[in-house]
């Protein structure tokens, strides 16, 4: 049997939709591929390819050094920065190649002196990093001596023949009794960088100047049991549908059940979930940072609001969903942005070029 283009060994923190995302397109691109994820915790419900190894996953340096070596790869790819990639960096993987997941680099990054210290070493031993955005490169810049040209920035895309507009297939409206209703959604985790209950916060104050405003309130998390706490205290439980971690399959028509997505995160690189709901045709509110403002022009295709500002948020979402002929531009602007520029089959090429030029093919 031949030998593959290419043996690539892949850690990530879990396994989410996006490492599957990459693991797909390794398998594809003709890569030999192993994936070692460092938590068990799983966000993706579907299975990579069965030609992906899946190891069992671990965070003791040991064995993941031990796994490195019995693996022999040509490639190592690896985040988020200070756990994955500094594992990697901290086995001797070469050529080692970093991949930021966006809050790592742009928050974590500078929280403390030793986490800068993580940060310069760890891109210091990489080959190359990938970002998401152009905020991402400049950090990297900040904190390493790599060359500009082993910056890789690409969006890492959706699947556009997923996403798309179109007639919702769930009965949510009727069902909820909605059928008049102005739907908000979020798909964010319930997790501190995103949020959440600055978004609960935001909602309460719309539904005092929109009554039939309504939210679905994707994801799960860390803050869960805070977030249900507060949304009871506040009154707001009868209006916020709340079904906890859903299918990656049912977001498109999730998408499409509702008229204006919303995001609280305090931290953004170019946000998948943001790409997948203007490619399902919604107006978006997020947050005036990073990643978000490649991708969102205020009164254009959406609104921006800071960071943490419950009442700004709530302006913008307000601004958005009561201009019914703004809303209708919007949604035509966003699924054409999606469809030029979010598109994963064209930016994942940008990748493995690099990948394979490391690798010496």
């Amino acid at each position: 049997m031949d030998r593959p283009r290419l043996k690539v060994f892949y850690i990530s923190g879990g396994y989410t939709v996006h490492d599957r995302r990459f693991l797909t397109s390794f398998v594809e691109q003709g890569w030999d591929t192993t994936h070692l994820p460092l938590t068990t915790e799983t966000l993706e419900d579907r299975p990579p390819s069965n030609a992906v190894k899946r190891l069992t996953a671990t965070a003791d340096q040991n064995q993941i050094t031990r796994a490195i070596q019995a693996s022999e790869p040509d490639v190592v790819i690896a985040g988020p920065i200070h756990t994955g990639a500094r594992l990697a960096a901290l086995a001797g993987a070469k050529p080692l190649v970093t991949v930021s997941w966006g809050t790592d680099i742009l928050v974590d990054a500078d929280r403390t002196p030793e986490m800068r210290s993580i940060t310069q070493q760890t891109l210091n031993s990489s080959s190359a990093v990938f970002g998401d955005c152009r905020a991402v490169r400049e950090a990297v810049k900040r904190h390493s001596s790599l060359k500009d040209s082993d910056i890789v920035t690409f969006p890492w895309g959706i699947d556009l023949d997923i996403f798309t507009p179109g007639e919702s297939s769930l009965s949510l409206r009727n069902d909820r009794d909605w059928e008049n209703g102005i739907i908000f959604i979020s798909t964010r985790t319930w997790e501190p960088v995103y949020a959440i209950d600055v978004l609960v916060d935001a909602f309460t104050i719309v539904r005092e100047s929109i009554p039939e405003a309504r939210l679905i309130l994707l994801g799960s998390g860390s803050k869960e049991s805070a977030i249900r706490t507060r949304m009871r205290e506040l009154g707001i439980e009868r209006f916020v549908h709340a079904p906890g971690r859903v299918s990656h399959t049912l977001l498109p028509d999730y998408f499409r059940s509702a008229d204006v997505y919303v995001s609280s995160a305090l931290s953004d690189g170019t946000s998948i979930s943001l790409l997948e709901a203007m490619a399902t045709g919604l107006p978006v509110v997020v947050s005036d940072s990073y990643g978000n403002l490649e991708w969102v022009e205020p009164g254009v295709n959406g609104e921006l609001a800071r960071p943490g500002d419950p009442e700004l948020l709530a302006e913008a979402m307000i601004a958005t969903a009561t201009d019914e002929r703004t809303m209708v531009r919007m949604k035509a602007a966003n699924v054409a942005v999606a469809r030029s520029r979010g598109d994963w089959s064209k930016n994942f090429p940008l990748l493995a070029r690099k990948v394979e030029s490391l690798a010496g093919l």
